[in-house]
This record gives C-alpha cells, sequence and structure tokens, in this order.
C-alpha cells in the first residue's frame, strides 16, 4: 500500500494498488501530452491503477549537443500545468538545477531527479525544500545502499515524501543490467520504490551519439520487478516511439501499454 500522502497530496484513489508513472520523455507539443495523458488515464482509470503523468519540460542531460531538448521552458510548463487541469492528474517532471526545482514547483506535484544528477546535495536540498515528493532516480553508477544518503539530503530539509527509482546498471560502455537485488535493498532503506522499466533497456550512446534501446525487454523486466514486490512501475510511452524526438528507442508504444499493465495487475495481486 502507498504511503498516506498520495491520497491526501495528490488525491490518487486506490492507493493499495500498484502506482504507475508514465508519460514521454519530453514535452513536445501539446498534442502529444494530451493524447498520451487522456489515453494512460482512460486505461488506469479501468484497471483502478493510481497514476501519475510524467514528462521532461526539458532534457539536459544529452548524447550529443545537437539532440532535441525540448521547447520553450514556459511554454512546457504552462502544457504539464494544463495537462494537469484538464485530466485532474498529478504532474512529475525533472529538475535540473535548484532554481529549477523553485520554478517547477509550481507548476507540478512530483520532482525528479534524474539518475546522473542523484548526488547533486544542493539539488536535493532543494528539492526537499519546496515540499513536494521528491523522486530520485538512482544512477547507473551508484551502488543501491549508497542511495540511503541521497534520501537523507532531501529527509533533512524536513520533507520525507520520498521515492527512490531503479533505472538499470551501467555494464560495460553501451549496456546496462538491472540488479534486482537493488529493489529489495532500497526497499529496506524505508521509502517506496519505483522500477523503471524503460530506462534499463536503453543503451547509452549506441547509435552514432544517440542512445538506442531493446524495447523486447520492458515486459520481462516489468514482470519480474513485480515479482519481487515493487511498490510502483515508471514506463516512457508515446504514441509513435518511432517519431518521438527523445528516447524513442526505448520507449513502449501507447497502445500496448493496457496489456502490459493488466498482466502486472495480475501478478501484484499474487
Amino acid at each position: 500500500m502507498l504511503p498516506n500522502y498520495f491520497k491526501k497530496e495528490l488525491k490518487l484513489q486506490n492507493t493499495n494498488n500498484f502506482l504507475l508513472i508514465a508519460g514521454p520523455c519530453v514535452v513536445e507539443n501539446k498534442s502529444v501530452v494530451f493524447r498520451t495523458c487522456e489515453k494512460v488515464k482512460e486505461i488506469t482509470s479501468k484497471l483502478k491503477i493510481p497514476y501519475i503523468f510524467k514528462a521532461s519540460y526539458m532534457k539536459a542531460n544529452r548524447t550529443s549537443g545537437s539532440s532535441f531538448r525540448g521547447i520553450e521552458m514556459d511554454k512546457a510548463l504552462q502544457f504539464l500545468a494544463d495537462a494537469k487541469k484538464e485530466f485532474d492528474i498529478p504532474i512529475l517532471t525533472d529538475v535540473h538545477s535548484e532554481i529549477e526545482a523553485e520554478i517547477a514547483a509550481e507548476f507540478v506535484d512530483v520532482l525528479q531527479i534524474p539518475a546522473f544528477l542523484c548526488r547533486q546535495t544542493e539539488l536535493l536540498e532543494a528539492a526537499g525544500e519546496t515540499g513536494k515528493i521528491v523522486n530520485i532516480k538512482k544512477g547507473q553508477f551508484l551502488a543501491p545502499e549508497d542511495m540511503k544518503y541521497q534520501a537523507e539530503k532531501v529527509a533533512q530539509t524536513g520533507n520525507k515524501k520520498i521515492l527512490l527509482t531503479e533505472r538499470g546498471t551501467t555494464f560495460g560502455y553501451n549496456n546496462l543490467v538491472v540488479d534486482f537485488r537493488s529493489l529489495v535493498i532500497m526497499k529496506n532503506l524505508g521509502y517506496p520504490v519505483i522500477f523503471d522499466a524503460t530506462h534499463s533497456v536503453q543503451m547509452p550512446s549506441k547509435e552514432k551519439g544517440v542512445s538506442g534501446g531493446n524495447p523486447e525487454y520492458i515486459r520481462p523486466l516489468a514482470r519480474a520487478a513485480m515479482a519481487v514486490g515493487v511498490d510502483g512501475i515508471f514506463i516512457e510511452t508515446h504514441p509513435n516511439p518511432a517519431k518521438a524526438l527523445s528516447d524513442g528507442s526505448n520507449m513502449l508504444k501507447l497502445d500496448k501499454l493496457e496489456n502490459l499493465l493488466k498482466n502486472l495487475l495480475k501478478i501484484y495481486n499474487i
């Protein structure tokens, strides 16, 4: 069961179920945000799964300087705020600096610390000080035990509304693997644990300055994480991943989401 603040602050229902965090990698335009948000809410309402919409208003971590980083920050944040109002759902987005944490907190409900920034003390403290729920993604380079210290940086601000997310560990230069022990280790730190099923199948910097991926492994890895006992699943999804402007090679096609969630529910209920 999810902590009380999911129901109290985010007004989520069915918090006895696992949490879904899902949406496109980045805000490309209003159409993709609304189309994805509407469809995922329809699915999760039917399946009684609590849902947080995810999209980054900007992507600071790009393999190449020529890669798409986002539209105008103000416009992207407004699209997220519009989706929150239109579909009555909580919103999650990445932040990359202390000032971004302060700005984004005015528009969204959950602040996410990107994996490569998970040790940035000032960023973690700034996110905690907003009073928002903070999702810390475990760095690809970090031992799960060390997430204790990153969570403490947020908790020391007085904010203990913290999520910890596993997204794979560096295995060589262009590959990630998931050590499922990390889900248990982080769970023992006392915070809800989320499994990122799409970034875990990413192949960093594999395709001539663009990260590749193996989306065919999203389903088996998500099933395995659910069997281990995670509190939620993180999935980047898009109506047409082949045309997505960021991380398309490791995203789940939107029309495959419902079937996956039904399968995960069966495992969760066991």
